[in-house]
C-alpha cells in the first residue's frame, strides 16, 4: 500500500484550515469507509474562505497574481458592490468591490473575490462557477433575483463585455 488507506480530517491535516471544508473532508473520507466510489475531490484551489470584518472580505479560487503566478492568461473585472443600484436593501452608503478572474482562453472564471456587508451570500455561485467552469456564456443567463446585491453578477459580466 502506498498511504491511500489513511485519512485525515480537519485541521490536523494542515490544508484548508475551516470548518466546512473539515466536513467536506469528513464527507469524501465516510464515502471511503463505506466502499463509495470516490472519483473526484475538490481542488484546493478552490476553497471559499469569508472574513468575517467590517466589510466582510468573501474569496474563491485563485487570486489574479495566483493565476498569473500558474500562467494563465487572466483578465479581471471589478464593479463596486455599493454601486448596484439595489444595495440599498443592505442598507445606506453601501461599500465594497466584487472582483471577478477570467481564464481567458478557456472563458471560465478561475477566482472571485467579494467586499462589503453579507458578501459571503455571493460566494457559494461563484464557487460552483468555478468548480463547474461554467463558461461566462453560460453565467450571463443565470438570473439574479431582484432586489439583491447578486445583481453584481450581471455589472460584472457587463464590464467583461458580455
Amino acid at each position: 500500500m502506498n498511504g491511500d488507506w489513511l485519512y485525515a480530517v480537519g485541521d490536523c491535516n494542515g490544508r484548508a484550515l475551516l470548518t466546512h471544508m473539515g466536513k467536506y473532508q469528513a464527507r469524501v473520507a465516510a464515502d471511503v469507509i463505506l466502499g463509495k466510489e470516490i472519483t473526484d475531490r475538490a481542488s484546493s484551489d478552490i476553497v471559499p474562505r469569508v472574513t468575517f470584518t467590517d466589510p466582510q472580505v468573501a474569496a474563491v479560487g485563485l487570486t489574479e497574481a495566483q493565476a498569473r503566478e500558474r500562467g494563465i492568461d487572466v483578465r479581471v473585472v471589478t464593479y463596486g458592490t455599493g454601486d448596484v443600484p439595489v444595495a440599498y436593501v443592505l442598507g445606506n452608503g453601501i461599500s465594497g468591490t466584487s472582483k471577478l478572474v477570467v481564464d481567458e482562453a478557456r472563458g471560465v472564471l478561475v477566482g472571485a473575490t467579494f467586499t462589503g456587508p453579507g458578501v459571503q451570500e455571493l460566494l457559494h455561485s461563484a464557487t460552483v462557477a468555478i468548480a463547474g467552469a461554467v463558461p461566462l456564456d453560460a453565467l450571463r443567463h443565470a438570473v439574479p433575483s431582484f432586489p439583491t446585491v447578486s445583481e453584481v453578477w450581471l455589472h460584472l459580466l457587463e464590464a467583461y463585455g458580455l
